[in-house]
């Protein structure tokens, strides 16, 4: 879907507040939309994003990562910088895509960062526009930030269709009062193939959803990939596989 569509670009009143060294992006309402650490601009401030990292517990090599959702480029920062693969991030916003780049340290795009200027259903819904990704981390908030831009069955079993099929995971980060209605629809789509990472005190909900082939990981796995992968990150890996380990066996053995 070409920008030109769009009569008005949907974060028209973006704006970014600073307090105590971090620097935080808003559209148009108090909701902060992302953060940065002004010092340390690579870094992943809030605990949502760092959760959707947890994907690596599961495929930690990546090939190719897509985004839907820019915001205030954490996600694209740490992968781009953590990670060697192929990252494609589509945004709507024109506004969103300067202000990443001017104001939270975006990388420009090269031989591995494509930003791409469309809507993300749209995007998704065309095959020919990218190669099946291992990641997908979707984050989709317009200023109201009531619940997910795209939330139902369809929208995401276009997420699966998209998905690489030798096997790759989904991280849908959620908020807000249409949870459980946003999580009923994506266990429909992926049918029960998903695991809810641990709540976040900012009402933060992050999804992990599967698809393509079953992961046949064993708690020993998961628990090394977690220890080398917070030695690396410095993330709470070990943690979030503490809180994976403790799902059901059910739901463990249907991913």
């Amino acid at each position: 879907m070409s920008y030109a569509k769009y009569k008005k670009d949907p974060a028209s009143d973006l704006f970014f507040s600073e307090s105590d060294g971090f620097r935080y992006l808003h559209f148009g309402s108090p909701w902060i939309q992302g953060a940065m650490k002004v010092r340390r601009p690579f870094e992943l401030v809030l605990e949502y994003p760092r959760q959707m990292m947890a994907c690596a517990l599961f495929y930690p090599q990546p090939e190719h990562i897509l985004q839907l959702g820019l915001g205030a480029a954490s996600l694209t920062k740490f992968c781009w910088k953590n990670t060697d693969a192929e990252i494609d991030v589509v945004e709507v916003s024109q506004n969103v895509i300067n202000a990443a780049h001017q104001w939270f340290k975006c990388p420009m795009p090269d031989e591995r960062l494509r930003i791409h200027l469309e809507d993300a259903k749209a995007f998704i819904g065309d095959r020919s526009r990218y190669v099946a990704p291992d990641w997908l981390q979707v984050d989709l908030y317009d200023a109201q930030a009531e619940g997910p831009v795209y939330d139902d069955v369809p929208f995401y079993k276009m997420c699966r269709r998209a998905m690489n099929k030798a096997g790759s995971v989904v991280s849908f980060n959620l908020f807000g009062s249409s949870f459980e209605k946003s999580f009923s629809a994506i266990e429909e789509a992926f049918e029960k193939r998903v695991l809810v990472m641990p709540e976040i005190d900012e009402g933060n909900r992050i999804v992990l959803a599967f698809a393509g082939s079953k992961l046949n990981l064993d708690s020993e796995t998961l628990f090394d990939r977690a220890q080398q992968l917070e030695a690396a990150w410095k993330l709470p890996c070990r943690r979030w596989a503490k809180a994976i380990r403790s799902t059901s066996y059910e739901t463990l053995n249907a991913l």
